[in-house]
């Protein structure tokens, strides 16, 4: 279903940047609210300027978060952002002056914003940009990456108004909370996982929003539920976004349909995706060999420097047809971003510095260029 896609795949729908598309998912509104209401929990927030489907995970996980967001620092000045634009309604202007000057003067860490520090200057080019992006800020005169070189430099913005609607509202005061388990306590999710509603929303979620779910044990609720439903899960969700489920022993997931584009998905276009499914296939010519050995539960736990060692092996064996921008990355940065990259669909975990434990999911995946990638030279 195109409309529930584009509300699964975008942060929310703003009716001045399309009317047609915004027009399009308000049409479907009356079939959708009862599917998005029942199988997910979710609330359908629909003004006249933009509609959202506030998506929650059904699960906190390592990966998510905002991409680019590589600091606490830049959540930090992203939610004093929002208290700044809480005084500026739709095509009220302001200048980056002033947003800089509100963010040291109220930033409560016990490190204090110093925008002659270039980290911290980054950090805000990072929020500004994101701001930019996700429709709460427009440049009306200026460039937001100056900042990150040019600490005098000024910009002129103007506010769409979108910033209030921006954060969920919340049950309880979260002020009491301490960490992000007393979030999903919020949630009530782990109050009871057998009653229906609550693990039903929690397992749908855990389907759309994370490439896999593994089972906590033999009598994971969540995955005993997928077993029980698994006609009435997968008929859903293929009514939804197309696909199939598959429930193994060790893990489920939901497997799109070849002709489905979605922004962020295993595989895609990127190279990197290409390299980790290279990188699963010599992990599973490893395990199939007897040099590898998974556990009763299909995890296989090794040193970190196998895994670098098996990234070599496809380096040495694939380099020819990565992009040059990986081929030169030095054996460091290219093992660190496949681990990240690796470890953000599922494919493995960090156990400690010295060992990686490598998922079930990644025996799913298997790839190989055809034998004249290389140009017919071997």
């Amino acid at each position: 279903m195109r409309e529930f896609e584009v509300l699964l795949e975008n942060f929310w729908i703003i009716k001045e940047q399309d009317k047609d598309l915004y027009q399009q998912v308000k049409n479907m509104l009356p079939a959708l609210k009862p599917v998005i209401e029942n199988k997910l929990g979710y609330r359908l927030v629909v003004t006249p300027y933009f509609i959202k489907m506030e998506k929650i995970p059904g699960r906190a996980e390592e990966w998510m978060g905002i991409p680019g967001f590589d600091q606490s620092l830049e959540y930090a000045l992203l939610c004093l952002l929002l208290v700044f634009l809480e005084d500026y309604g739709a095509q009220e202007q302001f200048i980056l002056s002033q947003v800089t000057e509100f963010l040291q003067s109220t930033f409560p860490g016990e490190e204090k914003v110093d925008w002659t520090l270039y980290r911290h200057r980054l950090s805000l080019v990072k929020v500004l940009n994101f701001a930019v992006e996700i429709g709460l800020i427009k440049v009306d005169y200026g460039e937001n990456n100056t900042f990150a070189s040019e600490p005098e430099t000024e910009v002129l913005y103007e506010s769409t108004g979108l910033s209030r609607y921006f954060a969920r509202n919340f049950t309880q005061n979260i002020l009491s909370c301490q960490s992000w388990r007393d979030l999903e306590r919020e949630e009530r999710f782990d109050l009871d996982p057998d009653r229906g509603a609550l693990r039903r929303y929690r397992v749908y979620r855990r389907l759309l929003l994370s490439p896999a779910i593994i089972p906590a044990g033999s009598d994971d609720p969540d995955f005993l539920y997928l077993k029980n439903f698994r006609q009435v899960i997968e008929r859903d969700l293929q009514e939804l976004v197309g696909g199939s489920l598959h429930i193994h022993k060790s893990a489920a997931l939901l497997v799109l349909d070849a002709e489905k584009n979605f922004r962020d998905t295993l595989p895609d276009q990127k190279v990197i995706s290409g390299i980790a499914i290279q990188v699963c296939t010599e992990l599973r010519r490893l395990v199939e060999a007897g040099e590898l050995t998974p556990g009763i539960d299909d995890m296989v736990l090794i040193a970190r420097d196998q895994l670098e060692k098996v990234i070599d092996t496809c380096r040495e064996l694939y380099s020819a047809g990565w992009s040059k921008e990986f081929r030169e990355l030095p054996a460091d940065r290219l093992y660190q971003e496949l681990i990240t990259y690796m470890n953000s669909f599922t494919l493995l975990e960090t156990v400690n510095k010295q060992e990686i434990r490598i998922l079930p999911t990644a025996g799913k995946f298997s790839g190989a260029y055809p034998e004249d990638f290389g140009g017919g030279e071997g």
